[in-house]
């Protein structure tokens, strides 16, 4: 099974009075996440659905890849804070798919995928990561991991 790790695009607006949970894309997100999508339809790259956390950040960034992708969108709640290797189990026994992308957070999408792997690396934001694991999630490969830059500079 291939599990596809995007973290939200750029979330950071100075002066930020509200809860950290509100925070929205900013547009210099959005425009990064069409640029992302744009490089995964380069790949050729296509994900039986999108699972995303429910965090506007998140949501907001699943939205654009999955409207653009024409992959169907879900909300799943366990994305959100505290997401742990226990927590995709759970999700991924009740999945039937070759690959799923979930749209979270760091550092938990960092962590996840160094207990699947045992590599460490962290996923900038925006950036994207593929891991191919067995179905029960208890290990996995690294296949790729791309920051958004490198998205930039490969669909200009």
């Amino acid at each position: 099974m291939k599990l596809c790790f995007l973290r939200h695009g750029e979330a950071d607006w100075p002066n930020w009075n509200k809860p950290d949970d509100e925070r929205p894309l900013t547009e210099r997100g959005r425009k990064e996440m069409k640029r992302v999508t744009k490089f995964l339809q380069r790949l050729k790259f296509s994900a039986d659905a999108i699972l995303t956390s429910p965090l506007p950040r998140a949501s907001q960034t699943a939205e654009i890849v999955a409207k653009r992708l024409g992959i169907e969108l879900k909300t799943e709640p366990a994305l959100a804070h505290g997401f742990n290797v226990e927590r995709l189990r759970r999700l991924f026994a009740k999945v039937d798919a070759d690959c799923i992308m979930v749209v979270g957070h760091e550092p938990e999408f960092s962590a996840v995928i160094e207990k699947l792997t045992g590599g460490i690396v962290k996923i900038s934001k925006g950036g994207i990561a593929l891991v191919d694991a067995n179905r029960g999630c208890t290990s996995g490969k690294l296949l790729w991991l791309f920051s958004p830059k490198f998205a930039k500079a490969a669909v200009r």
